[in-house]
């Protein structure tokens, strides 16, 4: 029987369903009634538009709807807005934008892709046109407009969330001096709190204005027509405009106005099918929850990713095949300026919060080979389940490497991999692109130590109450490395006078081992061990230990020159490594300085 299929919203969902509809289904009636004026385009991009790093806006069009007809045969209206649902008559109300008539559209099967909206929170001056949202291609094409016709100075962007801090980015770039205002203590909230603070460092490296735990309160205009924006602990921040990215909700207003049934955050609920709770309607993209695979329950996860794969499984529901949707691990990366963040999986404040038991480890691997130019540190966070080590998240932030391996992480997680299989996975070597020990392996073997018991780990949050109970904090690194900067408290004993000074280690203490990253002082913990010692490594080092307290440190060590220095403290154990990057790097340096004189 011939049946007719309406869509309600294009993008990742709704276009990624109709034209695996097509493939299906020759003699279906395709319909997408698109509200906006593009039915297929990158969201993800916008930012990098506005700044010009995306030159055109055609750039942004994934397809048109000329070439969704031609090649398809799918039948688009765009600027026809679903006002709402009849169930009963299975028809919707469409407004025609266009000329202002409203029609009803009969259908056998609806679609829900409408997407997520702009959170903008209404406060007092909100409502200005300097104040911006950045959603669609023409909201970026507004910002772009209004940045190129009067060349503004200063700019405030409130939200810490990947739009904020792309847009906090973007702006920089074009000159722009950025304010950037969060209401949390910390941007990006998939990240943990200490993880996060290696992005928070680097921003105002950039010369980004970070102020945390700021919520925004007002916009008002001076009499020099310039925007004064009113923040929390009485800030007040002039700008010529506004970014307004505090996140976005899912546009569930016509499903529930329909009375189909929502769930707790707010999005449409919907089957492992995608079906609503009536079966002819399906829900898909950012307006639905999702299953989360990790952890017990539903959340919202508005990924480009995830929708393109769900309109591809509604398509193949509709079309009679056997299909369930697994739930998601939530998978999402970042650039800010010169550092990638990414997680997948949950993160440590939703274990705590559920009151889930579970153990975590830092690392710190090389993104390649370090004797090889150009490697740089990153830091590696895992949580895994401390009874057989199923692994339930994962975060890294560094210069390169990144992407390669959150993408591994979240196969891990999908497969229910444990950080023994981390260790045990086969992953590619050239020196180029990854080390011998990949850094993936590497988290693998440092998570198994702890789960297997080859060392006593111990993290930030327990340091107090380590030394109320009489540990003894042992630093192994290096003098120097002492000298610039140590936990109070500490005792100095280099981890290569180790075994030639045990006399002045007293043996009725736990001994707190640290050193930068972890690894010194996991030898450290060996060593002690086998001797009689009760021995605790710090997992992370003193690296995270700064990023965990930043307070009380003069910053995170070396960040400030993490593309050369740190790599050589962090990855180069003896003199004659550290020489041979040295040497790499100079000649690298001097190459750069001969190209641009060519140039």
């Amino acid at each position: 029987m011939k049946r007719t299929i309406v869509i309600v919203g294009g993008v990742a969902g709704g276009a990624s369903c109709a034209a695996r509809l097509r493939r299906l289904d020759e003699a279906a009636t395709i319909i997408m009634l698109e509200r906006g004026e593009y039915i297929s385009f990158a969201n993800c991009g916008l930012p990098y538009f506005v700044s010009g790093e995306i030159s055109s806006r055609e750039k942004l069009l994934v397809t048109s709807p000329e070439r969704m007809r031609k090649r398809f045969g799918i039948e688009i209206r765009i600027r026809h807005e679903v006002l709402s649902i009849d169930r009963s008559d299975k028809t919707v109300e469409v407004l025609d934008h266009q000329d202002g008539r409203t029609y009803r559209q009969a259908y056998n099967v609806l679609v829900l892709s409408p997407g997520a909206q702009p959170v903008k929170p209404k406060l007092p001056g909100m409502d200005n046109e300097r104040v911006f949202c950045l959603r669609t291609v023409p909201d970026a094409e507004r910002i772009r407009r209004f940045v190129e016709k009067n060349d503004p100075r200063a700019a405030v962007v409130v939200g810490g969330g990947a739009i904020g801090l792309e847009m906090t980015e973007n702006l920089t770039h074009l000159g722009l001096r950025v304010t950037l205002l969060e209401m949390a203590d910390q941007v990006m909230p998939w990240l943990d709190r200490e993880m996060a603070e290696w992005l928070h460092q680097h921003l105002r490296l950039q010369g980004v204005e970070l102020l945390l735990n700021s919520p925004v309160e007002r916009c008002d205009e001076n009499s020099d027509g310039r925007l004064i924006v009113r923040a929390g602990g009485g800030r007040e921040i002039p700008c010529d405009m506004v970014i307004c990215a505090i996140g976005v909700k899912p546009e569930s207003g016509l499903a529930r106005a329909a009375g189909l049934e929502i769930a707790p955050h707010g999005g449409i609920l919907v089957n492992e099918q995608f079906q609503t709770s009536d079966p002819s309607i399906y829900g898909i993209g950012d307006v639905i929850e999702v299953e989360d695979r990790i952890v017990e329950g539903r959340r919202l996860m508005p990924l480009a990713g995830l929708a393109n794969r769900q309109g591809r499984l509604v398509a193949d529901h509709i079309c009679g095949k056997d299909v369930r949707y697994p739930g998601a691990v939530g998978t999402g990366i970042v650039r800010v300026f010169d550092l990638t963040a990414a997680s997948t999986g949950t993160n440590e404040k939703a274990l705590k919060a559920k009151g889930l038991a579970y153990e975590k480890s830092y690392t710190h691997p090389a993104s390649h080979a370090g004797y090889y130019p150009g490697a740089t540190p990153m830091v590696m966070k895992l949580l895994f389940e401390p009874d057989g080590g199923r692994l339930l998240g994962a975060q890294v932030v560094g210069i390169d490497g990144v992407d390669k391996r959150i993408d591994i992480l979240a196969t891990a997680l999908y497969a229910g991999l444990s950080v023994s299989d981390l260790a045990a996975i086969e992953l590619s070597y050239a020196p180029q692109f990854g080390t011998g020990k990949d850094a993936v392996n590497l988290a693998g073997y440092v998570s198994s130590n702890i789960l297997e018991g080859d060392v006593d780990a111990f993290h930030t949050e327990q340091l107090d109450r380590q030394l109320q109970e009489g540990g003894l904090l042992l630093d192994v690194r290096t003098e120097a490395e002492f000298h610039r900067g140590h936990i109070d408290g500490a005792v100095n004993i280099p981890i290569d006078d180790l075994r030639s000074r045990l006399e002045e280690i007293p043996r009725d203490q736990t001994l707190l081992v640290y050193c930068l990253t972890g690894i010194r002082s996991y030898y450290a913990c060996r060593i002690l061990r086998q001797l009689g010692f009760r021995a605790l490594n710090f997992s992370g080092g003193y690296m995270v230990y700064c990023a965990s307290r930043p307070l009380r440190c003069k910053g995170i060590p070396g960040l400030r020159r993490w593309k050369r220095t740190l790599a050589m403290e962090t990855f180069c154990s003896t003199p004659e490594e550290r020489q041979i990057l040295e040497n790499h790097s100079t000649r690298h340096r001097l190459k750069e300085q001969e190209d641009h004189a060519v140039d």
